[in-house]
């Protein structure tokens, strides 16, 4: 019954994190991230496997953690392509703004 318990919560987390990927790749932005929090999750989920590796339980369920830190993993390496993005456009931003003020067109 624990396995079951656990494999549904794992199954409710992990549907949130294809829509998050989805959403990171598809905007090209960090609005509404976190990184402590997406890090923290990580942790959980290594915390999780590592958990079922020692006690021996290799089921399905562990399957179930290592997808979730997969998704979760493909989160955290959008949210630091996203941020590269925004400071190159805010430092072209801020470029043109310091060339219009000196006059160069």
């Amino acid at each position: 019954m624990q396995e079951c318990c656990e494999m549904i919560m794992l199954i409710c987390f992990g549907l949130s994190w294809p829509i998050s990927v989805y959403k990171s790749f598809r905007s090209g932005s960090t609005k509404g991230k976190s990184v402590v929090f997406i890090v923290a999750i990580i942790v959980g989920y290594i915390a999780g496997i590592a958990g079922k590796l020692v006690s021996g339980q290799l089921t399905y369920v562990l399957a179930l953690y290592v997808l979730n830190l997969v998704m979760v993993s493909i989160d955290l390496v959008l949210y630091f392509v996203n941020r590269r993005r925004e400071k190159r456009i805010e430092q072209g931003k801020a470029l043109e703004r310091s060339n219009r003020y000196a006059g160069v067109r």
